[in-house]
């Protein structure tokens, strides 16, 4: 019996998912009949999380802990999916970081109006109250680069024995489009998708995390908006293309998913969770023969 339903079964892990996008994306899919593992680093906020969702009538929803930047506890999550369903059939990396340590009273003080934040005309107005530091910065992008390589390398082998392709949606941002970065090379290198490598991207990474702690970013040309958050998601969008390329049987794509009102913008934007979640849901449950290796803004392709 259990094999059968193991086999007819989909099965889903989103992280970051005690709230936000995360966890709206887990009512969704859980709506929609996947049996969704609910993560999330915290284990009262996840059980919480998991209890809510409970209530609504979705006892599809499991918890499992996992923190993104910890490989003893992503192994843990691997060995659990392992154990209980023998495979893996989507998995949303919605876990992230913003890199800056921010003055919410003096941002909320600016009263910036969306637009301004959507074009970058925020930039300058916003240096005063975001600090980047060394410290926040590498949570950053160990949570949203080398966090969501590390859970993927993971669950691999499992999405491997999706019976019907496995689903992966890397949850990115605007802030990551190559356009934004102001260092012309950069940006050809990670647009170059015939040369792109994973060495290459980390490599990138690291000049980032060398620049900054040497007070370079700028003339190097690194973008001054949410730095480290936009380089992160510049990587994890180049990542997303040669991961598709070398698993060409399965769906994996990057969505930016709006501009939502979430603690990661400290409610800055304007979108509803329902809507933020859209994207990742329909790329989670994306039929036979779709499109992968692509940026998604919402739920339409966009340029990465």
């Amino acid at each position: 019996m259990m094999n059968n339903k193991q086999s007819t079964e989909r099965c889903a892990v989103v992280t970051g998912a005690n709230k936000g996008i995360g966890f709206e994306t887990v009512r969704q899919l859980g709506a929609s009949g996947v049996t969704v593992v609910l993560t999330a680093r915290n284990e009262k906020r996840g059980t919480e999380a998991r209890s809510l969702l409970h209530g609504l009538g979705l006892s599809n929803v499991l918890y499992h802990q996992l923190d993104v930047q910890d490989l003893q506890s992503i192994q843990a999550l691997a060995n659990f999916i392992q154990t209980q369903f023998g495979k893996l059939d989507i998995l949303v990396n919605n876990a992230g970081a913003s890199g800056v340590i921010v003055d919410e009273d003096g941002l909320r003080a600016l009263n910036i109006d969306p637009q301004s934040w959507l074009s970058g005309k925020a930039t300058n107005l916003v240096q005063g109250v975001m600090k980047t530091t060394n410290d926040s910065a590498k949570e950053c992008i160990d949570t949203n680069y080398y966090g969501v390589k590390n859970v993927t390398r993971a669950l691999l082998p499992l999405l491997e024995r999706s019976p019907s392709g496995a689903r992966i949606v890397n949850v990115s941002s605007l802030r990551g489009e190559l356009w934004r970065i102001p260092n012309k090379q950069i940006r050809k290198e990670l647009g170059d998708l015939q040369s792109l490598s994973e060495e290459k991207i980390d490599g990138f990474v690291e000049k980032f995390l060398h620049d900054l702690r040497n007070h370079e970013l700028e003339v190097n040309g690194w973008s001054k908006m949410l730095p480290a958050y936009s380089v992160s998601k510049a990587m994890l969008n180049a990542y997303t293309r040669v991961l598709a390329k070398t698993y060409p049987k399965m769906c994996i794509n990057c969505v930016h998913p709006g501009y939502v009102n979430t603690d990661i913008n400290w409610h800055t934007g304007t979108m509803t969770l329902e809507e933020g979640a859209q994207g990742s849901v329909m790329l989670a449950l994306l039929p036979e023969g779709s499109p992968s290796g692509c940026y998604f803004d919402r739920t339409q392709v966009a340029e990465f």
